[in-house]
C-alpha cells in the first residue's frame, strides 16, 4: 500500500524475520482518495472491491498490513463506511478489525531488526493520518530510538506536511506554502534523513529537498 521499493524492502525484512507474506492480486485502491474529492459512490465501489480481495485470506492471516498510513486509516474505517450494508457489514468489520499500519506489527519483533550503518540523525515527519487518524504518536519515535537511531527536535511536529491527499492537487499554492514550512522545521538540524509513513507525505516533500525522503521502514535492517 505504498512504493514498491518500501514493500519489497518490507516483505524482506519480515521474511528474515521468519513471517510468510500472503499478496493479493485483486487488491485496488483503497478509496481514499475518492473520499477525499466526495465521491462516495466510487469510493464505496473500491472498498467493498477490497473487501472481496482481502476477506478470505483472514482465515490464513493473522492481519492485514499497510506501510501507507493514508490506506491503513481508510481500511480501518470499512466497517464504519459500510456498516448498514447487509451484505459487507460483517465482512467489512472483521477486515477493519483485522488491520494494521506496519508500525503496530513491526514493533513486537523489535529484537529482529537493527539500525543502518549509514544513517544516524533523522528528521522524523508523523503524517496526520498516523498521529491524528489512527493515534499512534510514540510509537514509530520509540522504535527508532530504540534501535540508536537520533531522533532531532522538530517544531510543530503535529502539523500537516500540505500533501493531504487530494489537497496538493486541489490547493496547489496552499499546499506548497504548508509544505515550504515543513521543510523549513524539518531540516533545521541538518538531519541525514527525513522518515516518514506515509507515500503521499513522502513524494510530495522528496521532491522539494535535496535531503533523502524515505519511509521509516527502510531505516531498518535485520539484526
Amino acid at each position: 500500500m505504498t512504493s514498491g521499493s518500501t514493500n519489497t524492502h518490507f516483505v524482506e525484512l519480515l521474511d528474515l524475520a521468519g513471517i510468510g507474506v500472503v499478496l493479493s492480486p485483486s487488491e485496488g485502491c483503497c478509496g481514499a482518495l475518492d473520499l477525499h474529492l466526495g465521491d462516495e459512490r466510487r469510493a464505496v465501489e473500491r472498498v467493498k472491491a477490497n473487501v472481496d480481495a482481502l476477506f478470505p485470506y483472514l482465515e490464513e492471516c493473522e492481519a492485514v498490513v499497510s506501510t501507507a498510513s493514508g490506506c491503513g486509516v481508510t481500511v480501518k474505517d470499512y466497517g464504519r463506511l459500510l456498516s448498514e450494508d447487509p451484505e459487507y457489514a460483517d465482512r467489512a468489520q472483521a477486515l477493519s478489525a483485522a488491520t494494521l499500519d506496519a508500525a503496530e506489527y513491526i514493533t513486537s519483533l523489535r529484537s529482529h531488526f537493527t539500525k543502518r550503518d549509514d544513517v544516524d540523525r533523522i528528521a522524523w515527519h508523523p503524517p496526520c493520518t498516523l498521529q491524528h487518524g489512527m493515534q499512534l504518536t510514540g510509537v514509530v519515535e520509540d522504535f527508532l530510538t530504540n534501535l540508536g537511531y537520533e531522533l532531532l527536535p522538530i517544531k510543530d511536529q503535529h502539523l500537516c506536511c500540505g500533501s493531504a491527499g487530494t489537497y496538493s492537487i486541489l490547493q496547489p499554492r496552499m499546499s506548497n506554502a504548508l509544505g515550504d514550512r515543513k521543510l523549513d522545521t524539518l531540516l533545521a538540524h541538518h538531519p541525514d534523513v527525513i522518515a516518514t509513513a506515509n507515500v503521499g507525505c513522502e513524494s510530495h516533500l522528496a521532491h522539494r529537498t535535496g535531503t533523502p525522503v524515505i519511509h521509516w521502514i527502510e531505516l531498518l535492517k535485520t539484526a
